[in-house]
């Protein structure tokens, strides 16, 4: 199945129009860290993985959006968020799973 690619947030493109230089920046640190052994999928897995332990809510809904629209399926992003319980502990993955289904199980509204 293929996604139409999503369009970032409304609040990260008026970031990023009122300040171009941290935009470019961004944009520099994600080429440099793409640079690598690494496939795009794995990087995506990792990337999500990375963001789940941080906690960061905003993070883990755009990598799931992201991976989504590369064709990463629901049963993969699942996986990453069930390899993180032994180390962040039930309630900690509990809350990225839930994360991870506010962009999975959208329901016919867009919420």
């Amino acid at each position: 199945m293929t996604r139409m690619q999503t369009e970032p947030p409304k609040k990260y493109k008026e970031f990023t129009t009122r300040f171009p230089k941290l935009a470019e920046a961004w944009d520099s640190i994600h080429e440099a860290g793409a640079t690598g052994p690494l496939d795009a999928k794995t990087q995506r897995l990792v990337k999500l993985a990375v963001a789940i332990g941080a906690l960061r809510e905003g993070a883990v809904h755009a990598s799931a959006r992201k991976a989504l629209d590369m064709g990463i399926t629901i049963e993969e992003l699942e996986q990453v968020v069930a390899l993180a319980a032994g180390t962040l502990g039930m309630p900690a993955t509990v809350a990225a799973f839930t994360w991870v289904r506010d962009v999975t199980h959208k329901d016919a509204s867009g919420r």
